[in-house]
């Protein structure tokens, strides 16, 4: 009963249908009226639609022309032609498609196309998905290709395509030999076909080893077999790509940090300048005027001292007149370790500048091996032509710094070179060591010892004989003044001293801390 109600249902149906389309549309004659059925895609060759009417012709009629219409609208261009020709079919193609004979609006045949996407021009799923599959293997072994893809599928579609097709390179397996092939299909579902295919190859030779492809519907999916006696250059390639993006990344962190990584360098395993009896670190020369002692007072000599550590000596003279240094400023040169000139445009305003640069210059390296060069960016754009030769052709033995607007900073570049060109400090706790680079351990020179234990002006703890007691080098004291006993006051006038004491007051003896026990001793 419920199969013969199913079956009323749609006969029903179906005669429901044409009488909505006959009655919806009333150009269709229902006596003269088919159903059409096609798929969605291009049509090869194109499909024409043939209107099953016969021109009518009189012996004193020419042949009477065909009309089409589309859902009885008359359609452009088509008139007189016995069919419609569609080189694809669309979902808006679909309709009803009315020829008729023009002056006889009875004689009409009616073709309902129905457009749908087919199922067989669906692409496959193939199981699992994914990218190329690698295998391994080696000469005389047997791997097994497994390719199983779901298809969609009407059986009412004549043509559709659920084959599996196997190829190697490119090319169709010819060599039946070297493998065997099972293929299997079933329906998981409605309009659906899963399709598996199994691939067994003997490898026995090299040129068994390549990509296998595995095709339905002009939709594959690739294995590649490859020989694991072969070396592997994956390994390397990769090392290599790791090592040139790691220099990539070191360059690119040594152009930026370039002068950090040197100054760690040198204060790791930089070389002491040790036992050269040198007072300061630096001796600074420059022009007396308010910008550069401003310069120099305010900027350079405060970073030295309070950032660094040195130890810098000032002298406001020029550093080369005119005439010979005098022995001062080759003095105060020959107790630094670096000569800094700040080459501002008033000191290159010099006598011995604006004279003979060049000779300046020369005089300048035979009293300094390599001296530092501070230039003003606003000032040395303004230096003359032959200046810049000059220190050109000599920056071998210079080090020339440029003052920018950006160098106040303490981490700035210029401060970092800077420091490159100072000497390395050495940082004792011990504070009663004294200078550690003015320490000598062998030569005991009084002039070039702070400190001197053999100069000391304490007595003897033992006249007989020498008992060891002094202290070493960098446990001395500092040498204090005896204390003498009273002397009686008489009235005698003085007598004149064999010494002159006139110029006391301008020498220099910083370096000496044992002047006072000379000119204390007894005469």
């Amino acid at each position: 009963m419920a199969v013969i109600l199913v079956a009323f249902m749609l006969v029903c149906s179906g005669l429901w249908d044409k009488t909505l389309l006959a009655d919806g549309q009333p150009c269709v004659d229902e006596s003269r009226f088919k159903e059409l059925l096609q798929f969605v895609g291009r049509q090869e060759p194109p499909y024409r639609l043939q209107c099953p009417l016969e021109p009518v012709q009189s012996q004193n009629s020419p042949q009477i022309q065909m009309t089409w219409l589309k859902n009885c609208e008359q359609l452009r261009n088509q008139e007189g032609k016995t069919y419609l020709e569609f080189a694809g079919f669309n979902l808006e193609d679909q309709g009803n498609y009315t020829c008729a004979q023009q002056g006889n609006s009875t004689a009409s045949y009616t073709v309902r196309l129905t457009v749908k996407e087919s199922q067989c021009s669906k692409a496959p799923e193939f199981k699992p998905s994914g990218s190329r599959t690698k295998l391994w293997r080696n000469v005389g072994s047997t791997v097994k290709l497994n390719c199983t893809a779901l298809l969609f599928w009407d059986q009412s579609e004549d043509q559709c395509d659920t084959t599996l097709q196997w190829s190697k390179d490119s090319q169709p397996l010819t060599n039946h030999t070297h493998y065997s092939l099972n293929t299997s299909s079933w329906s998981p579902g409605a309009d659906q076909l899963m399709v598996n295919s199994l691939l067994v190859i003997t490898v026995r030779d090299l040129e068994d080893f390549g990509v296998y492809s595995c095709s339905v519907r002009n939709i594959s999916t690739d294995f590649s077999l490859q020989n694991s006696d072969s070396p592997n250059h994956t390994v390397p390639v990769i090392a290599a790509a790791i090592l040139l993006l790691f220099l990539g990344v070191a360059a690119v962190v040594y152009a930026r940090c370039h002068l950090s990584i040197k100054l760690w360098y040198r204060n790791k395993y930089g070389d002491y300048e040790l036992n050269d009896g040198k007072l300061y670190d630096a001796y600074i020369s420059y022009v007396n005027n308010d910008y550069d002692r401003k310069f120099v007072n305010f900027i350079l000599k405060p970073h030295l001292e309070n950032k660094n550590g040195y130890k810098v000596h000032l002298n406001a003279n020029d550093i080369l007149p005119g005439t010979e240094p005098s022995a001062e400023l080759l003095m105060n040169m020959s107790r630094s370790r670096r000569l800094i000139v700040l080459l501002s445009h008033a000191y290159l305003e010099q006598d011995w500048c604006s004279g003979n640069f060049r000779q300046g210059l020369l005089h300048l390296l035979e009293l300094c091996q390599q001296p530092i060069l501070i230039m003003l960016e606003g000032q040395s754009k303004r230096m003359r032509p032959e200046i810049k030769q000059q220190l050109s052709e000599h920056q071998h033995c210079l080090t020339i710094l440029t003052w920018r607007h950006n160098s106040v900073t303490p981490s700035s570049a210029f401060w970092k070179e800077l420091a490159l060109a100072m000497p390395r400090r050495v940082v004792f706790h011990n504070e009663s060591a004294g200078d550690p680079q003015t320490v000598l351990q062998d030569d005991k020179d009084p002039m070039l010892t702070l400190d001197p234990d053999y100069l000391d002006c304490r007595s003897d703890a033992d006249p007989a004989g020498d008992l060891g007691l002094r202290l070493p080098v960098y446990k001395a004291l500092a040498c204090t003044a005896p204390v003498l006993p009273a002397a009686p006051i008489t009235a005698a006038e003085p007598k004149p001293s064999d010494i002159d004491v006139s110029d006391l007051g301008s020498r220099n003896y910083g370096a000496r801390s044992d002047f006072y026990c000379l000119v204390t001793e007894d005469i």
